[in-house]
């Protein structure tokens, strides 16, 4: 498994440096097009995703952004697995017993655990305790276990372990009570149970492996959307500003050249996102890391196709923005209405997955195609939605995105020729592209 992901890792790498080398030597042709790259398969949208292709990776900006990216996702990997665990349990006991002290000991040292057993007076003494973090979690006899906060269903670490083996085996004694070795006891017995866990709070805070990818995820395609859709932005103005696109449009339709920057600068996004994930999962094979066990593959691939969607559906936009403005001042009154959709989805998010709790507002925002890459990735980190449900928002994205598509190519068409000052789409003809 190591070798294939270093394998596979350095022919990314190759690939990546030979796109870049070919940038560097291409010369200066006649034909405008052909500085435009070299996907002739892909007839003149190839030619234009081709350039902006090179354009970007022979970026200092890009190579920078990068490089410090990488170093982030390193740090992700390997930082989390140097962070020493509890290897002890304090737990409060409310009418034990030698006999339930001993079973506790034996459950923790299977877990590689020590346990630290307190006898409580009462329940309202053992809770106090519980909440003030003077124990770890309170049993009741052998007939109730409280923990302070309540437990995910993806948490691996060994409290959590501890937890669910004491209620296993308590419920085994309860069956084990109700049962005299007759053959419906015995049924009894093998239906047996674990106790039910009770807490006083909800889960607060990052618990899983799961949970703490979505973190990751949810910041990189904030971080990589912001990146390549200010690129978007800014490549449609320069073009336009400087005239370039009246020599393009002479050759290929105004909804080509667009088409072609999308696509171009969205491969280029694409590229380097999956380069995170190979340096990621190197590192984590490399050091042993298991910051990406449990559900966090399956994160990865969902902030994977997030970031695809998101970029799909918001670049069309960003493209359109681009084609009204002439000047870096126009841009920038550009840039807060388009991007606060981007910034609202991202904060509640955030706030969701560091709270260890998605609200309501979280689960609302992943059907909404502006905001459902930060919100579903947070749900999926968590556990909180099924594959179908997945399905439908994937589905409401890619809807959105042709519709935004089609009126994107109608407002480009029809500003991007347009100088002397920033368009107002009310002053617009917006026709069908042809």
């Amino acid at each position: 498994m190591k070798l294939l992901i270093i394998a596979g890792a350095f022919i990314l790498i190759t690939v990546l440096r030979l796109i870049i080398s070919r940038s560097r030597n291409a010369g200066r042709p006649r034909n405008p097009l052909s500085a435009l790259g070299n996907l002739k398969l892909f007839g003149d949208i190839g030619l234009i995703a081709g350039r902006e292709i090179r354009e970007r990776f022979r970026s200092r900006m890009f190579r920078l952004i990068s490089a410090l990216l990488v170093v982030l996702v390193c740090a992700a990997v390997i930082l989390p697995g140097t962070q020493s665990q509890s290897t002890s349990e304090r737990v409060g006991v409310v009418a034990g017993s030698p006999t339930l002290a001993t079973e506790l000991q034996a459950v923790a040292r299977h877990l590689h655990l020590t346990v630290t057993i307190h006898s409580e007076a009462d329940m309202a003494q053992a809770r106090e305790d519980l909440a003030s973090g003077k124990i770890d979690l309170v049993l009741e006899g052998t007939s109730r276990i409280i923990v302070r906060s309540a437990l995910s269903a993806t948490d691996t670490s060994p409290a959590a372990a501890f937890v669910r083996d004491i209620a296993t085996l308590l419920g085994e004694q309860h069956a084990y009570a109700a049962a005299h070795l007759t053959p419906d006891q015995m049924h009894a017995l093998a239906q047996a149970t674990p106790l039910p866990i009770t807490s006083l709070t909800t889960k607060k805070g990052i618990t899983t492996t799961g949970e703490a990818t979505a973190l990751i995820g949810v910041v990189l395609i904030f971080i990589v959307l912001g990146q390549y859709l200010s690129w978007t932005l800014m490549g449609v103005m320069e073009e336009k500003s400087s005239r370039v696109v009246e020599v393009l449009l002479a050759t290929v339709r105004p909804l080509q050249l667009l088409a072609g920057k999308v696509i171009g600068i969205g491969f280029v996004a694409l590229t380097q996102a999956l380069s995170l994930v190979v340096v990621a999962l190197a590192v984590s094979a490399l050091t042993g890391s298991k910051v990406l066990s449990g559900s966090a593959p399956v994160v990865i691939l969902v902030t994977l196709l997030w970031l695809i969607l998101g970029y799909a559906f918001y670049s069309w936009v960003y493209a359109a923005a681009g084609s009204l403005a002439e000047r870096q001042d126009q841009v920038q009154s550009l840039v807060l209405p388009l991007s606060a959709p981007l910034i609202f989805g991202y904060i509640v998010s955030l706030v969701g997955v560091s709270t260890g709790s998605p609200s309501l507002l979280v689960t609302i925002l992943a059907y909404i195609p502006p905001t459902a890459p930060f919100a579903m990735t947070t749900l999926v980190g968590f556990g909180e939605v099924t594959w179908w449900q997945v399905l439908i928002s994937v589905i409401l994205s890619l809807i959105s995105t042709v519709l935004v598509a089609i009126l994107a190519a109608r407002i480009y068409r029809a500003a991007v020729l347009r100088t002397g000052g920033r368009v107002r789409l009310r002053s617009l003809r917006i026709r069908a592209p042809h």
